[in-house]
């Protein structure tokens, strides 16, 4: 009976070891096919990503170029505006210098013939040197000493060059401007352009300086009976004055 019962109790043990045995192998298939499904379900979460994020990249870059596109629309319309606004005060300006011109012309023209009066019945004295040499007041000369008259009463502004107030070189500029003569800017420069002329032998025309040849310091210009013609300072503006009040240093020729 025992070796029954001890038999039937090692059948017992054996079919459920088969039982476990046979249940134990089942996750190990489970195990080996799970790695497989991960590893391709990975990849294709990989691809979608990398889908969604070349989207979003390609729609900034879209977004980016919009943004730029608009920005440079807004910029060449702002351009556009103010090249327009300053065409208009292009024009009005040349429209003001052209009256100022035509203006300028007319009180010339009625300068000239006080010019010419002026010099042909101007005596030589002591300051003036010998006048009777002087240029006539016809052709070049006359037309600067036309325009140097038709500014007396301008302001003096220090750097101003024109055209209702004057510095003392701005307005030697002008005047021969007014006949192709390109002079310096400056008075230190203005005193060595030209022929370097003796006081005693002043011209109508000659430039006159005060201070050294290179150095000078105020220039103004030659008109005939002893005396010059200048943009003096703040208190008197371009006026005419007499040599034997003011001696210049020295003076140049330029026509």
């Amino acid at each position: 009976m025992r070796a029954g019962v001890a038999g039937g109790v090692l059948g017992t043990l054996a079919v459920a070891g088969a039982a476990g045995t046979a249940n134990a192998a089942e996750p190990v298939t489970q195990t080996i096919e799970l790695p497989t499904l991960t590893a391709d379900l990975t990849a294709q979460v990989a691809a979608s990503a990398e889908v969604t994020q070349q989207a979003a990249a390609d729609y900034q870059l879209r977004a980016e170029r919009d943004a730029a596109a608009e920005k440079a629309a807004k910029q060449a319309k702002a351009d556009l505006a103010d090249a327009k606004k300053q065409a208009e005060i292009k024009k009005q300006k040349a429209e003001e210098a052209r009256k100022e011109a035509a203006e300028r012309a007319t009180r010339t023209a009625e300068r000239t013939t006080l010019t010419t009066a002026s010099t042909a019945s101007s005596a030589p004295s002591a300051a003036a040197g010998n006048d009777a040499a002087a240029a006539p007041a016809g052709g070049s000369v006359a037309t600067v000493i036309g325009f140097l008259r038709a500014q007396v009463g301008d302001a003096y502004v220090m750097g101003a060059t024109g055209p209702d107030a004057w510095d003392c070189s701005g307005l030697v500029q002008a005047a021969f401007k007014q006949v192709g003569v390109d002079l310096p800017r400056i008075s230190q420069d203005q005193s060595l352009a030209g022929t370097q002329v003796s006081l005693s032998n002043l011209q109508v025309g000659d430039i006159l300086y005060w201070g050294g040849a290179g150095s000078a310091y105020h220039t103004g210009v030659y008109i005939g009976g002893g005396q010059y013609l200048d943009a003096a300072n703040p208190s008197k503006g371009v006026v005419i004055q007499d040599l034997s009040g003011y001696p210049a240093d020295g003076a140049v020729r330029v026509l």
